[in-house]
């Protein structure tokens, strides 16, 4: 079972801030949504485009209920799987923090570009729409909340890792 596992949105910080957790706890990272690409041997935004949605959906489904049951450091969601119907209730139990991030800081991180499918077209609007519709499932899953905006990744991984209670 994962020691934690972070969720939130696109640009929240969910990669960085894991692996910098994993590093403090001396474990190893896991993200899905790479997971996913390296089992399909192609991006997420094509298998977006050649596939569709509820295919990528299919494949992260698997990937995170395999992760939540084998991966034992610091896992990563891709910013949707919480929402997933089937996916939400394999949270439970888990020690889960929600990266939460203003859509100031997340557009500067990643800059919403083509890469994220659902950003694709009008990037803010869509953004701010997505997490509209996610929140109240990230915060009904999260054990924890960590506002990441304007913070720099050490202080947010150190937080993470004091709520776990462990050293940091």
């Amino acid at each position: 079972m994962p020691r934690v596992v972070l969720v939130g949105p696109p640009g929240s910080g969910k990669t960085t801030v894991g692996r910098a957790v994993a590093d403090l706890l001396g474990v190893g990272f896991h993200d899905t949504d790479a997971a996913v690409e390296s089992a399909a041997g192609r991006s997420i935004s094509d298998i977006f485009v050649e596939d569709g949605e509820p295919a990528f959906r299919a494949l992260e489904r698997a990937e995170v209920a395999r992760a939540l049951a084998a991966e034992p450091g610091v896992v990563a969601l891709g910013g949707g799987a919480p929402v997933d119907p089937e996916t939400e209730p394999l949270l439970a139990g888990h020690a889960v923090v929600f990266l939460d991030v203003g859509i100031a800081d997340a557009a500067r991180r990643v800059g919403f570009d083509r890469s994220r499918p659902l950003l694709a077209v009008n990037p803010r609007a869509s953004w701010v729409r997505l997490m509209g519709e996610r929140r109240p499932v990230y915060e009904r899953v999260a054990t924890h909340v960590v506002d990441t905006a304007g913070r720099p990744v050490e202080d947010v991984a150190a937080e993470v890792v004091g709520l776990l209670g462990a050293p940091a």
